[in-house]
């Protein structure tokens, strides 16, 4: 039998919130809410950690190329005791840069799809724009600013830009980054790369010509145009054939895309062809606000061109993208081949080419910007 007393403990015991009952079981609650916040703070930093990271990566995904080449570059020169200096030297006597541009062709040829090709044969009068602009436009601006008392070792540089094919895939992104045809973007980097097999020495020995000065250079175009064809042609056709299997094995095996390892090969032969002039670039390091004066005049007068090349053309939006971006960008990997291999004794050319491949992307990037902003601006009027 319960007494009063008994049930008043009993009942204050269930219902009496400041109870000693009642307190313990608040005080369990406090001590489980204390001891949760530990794996709560985990959970968020792990959050802050790991947004981070992604950060970094888009961040690398998108200027990690140009950072690469600046950082390889300067690395490079700093290097008083020529310590990384002297292997980069021993793989440019071994032939390194050479199977390098192989190997990046080669994967230049697994990216590309042979079905686009065809459906950029479509739009034909902005092929012809942008091959216009590559191979006639470029040199002949080229050859307008060596007018100029720039120094033989820029005027090389200069001509070895504007002779160059366009990029391999920095321009097919910025074209469907803007909305352009990538089909034709496609079409364009195929064609240009090609054809650089027989037009860049004649171009070259065309340029060099009509510069009084430089006429002492002989330009061997045959022995040229074969290494060419080996390193860029074959490469490129292999790359192309193997495409299926190569579809067929990422699907099994995750690993680096191809685009991936070309960006890692390009600043790999960027820093070859830097230790093989370091001692002349260092000597020209005065000369770097000139070249790149020099680089920004150049590629805005191809912008410039492009713009009313599309105009001319009377290229719609969609169409015109692919003639602004592909027509005036050039690739790094061959201006920097045949200046290690037939201008070594001018390494400001060598300073140049690097100097203008940064700066036109760069401004590219820019354009791009000012595109997608033209398009919003339509769409909302």
């Amino acid at each position: 039998m319960e007494n009063g007393n008994t049930r008043g403990v009993r009942k204050g015991c269930e219902v009496g919130p400041t109870g000693a009952i009642g307190s313990t079981v608040e005080g369990q609650r406090s001590q489980a809410r204390v001891l949760n916040r530990p794996h709560a703070y985990t959970e968020s930093r792990s959050q802050v950690i790991r947004t981070r990271l992604e950060v970094l990566t888009s961040f690398l995904e998108r200027h990690g190329f140009v950072l690469g080449l600046i950082l390889v570059t300067g690395l490079t020169l700093a290097d008083a005791a020529e310590i990384s200096v002297r292997w980069g030297r021993w793989l440019k006597d071994h032939h390194a840069p050479n199977v390098l541009i192989g190997v990046i062709f080669l994967f230049s040829g697994l990216t590309l799809e042979k079905e686009t090709l065809f459906k950029g044969i479509l739009d034909w009068k902005a092929v012809l724009g942008a091959l216009s602009l590559i191979f006639l436009v470029s040199p002949l601006w080229a050859l307008a600013l060596a007018r100029e008392p720039v120094g033989h070792g820029l005027i090389i540089g200069l001509f070895l830009v504007a002779s160059m094919p366009t990029t391999l895939s920095s321009g097919v992104v910025l074209t469907g980054a803007a909305g352009g045809n990538t089909a034709t973007a496609l079409l364009i980097t195929i064609l240009s790369n090609s054809a650089a097999v027989f037009t860049t020495p004649f171009l070259l020995e065309f340029l060099v010509g009509q510069t009084v000065t430089l006429t002492s250079m002989e330009l061997h175009k045959t022995s040229l145009m074969i290494t060419l064809a080996s390193l860029v042609l074959a490469p490129l056709a292999l790359g192309m054939s193997l495409r299926p299997a190569w579809l067929t094995l990422s699907q099994r095996i995750k690993g680096p895309q191809p685009a991936t390892l070309n960006t890692f090969l390009v600043i790999c032969i960027v820093w070859i062809g830097v230790c093989g002039s370091r001692h002349t670039m260092v000597q020209g390091v005065h000369l770097l606000p000139l070249v790149l004066a020099l680089s920004v005049v150049f590629h805005g007068g191809l912008l410039m061109s492009a713009f009313l090349m599309a105009r001319g053309l009377k290229l719609s939006a969609g169409r015109r993208e692919a003639v602004i971006f592909m027509g005036g960008q050039k690739t790094l990997p061959l201006s920097v081949l045949i200046q290690t291999a037939v201008f070594p004794q001018y390494g400001e050319a060598l300073v140049f080419c690097v100097c203008h491949h940064v700066v036109h992307l760069v401004m590219d990037g820019c354009v791009l910007s000012f595109l997608k902003n033209f398009k919003k601006a339509g769409q909302k009027a």
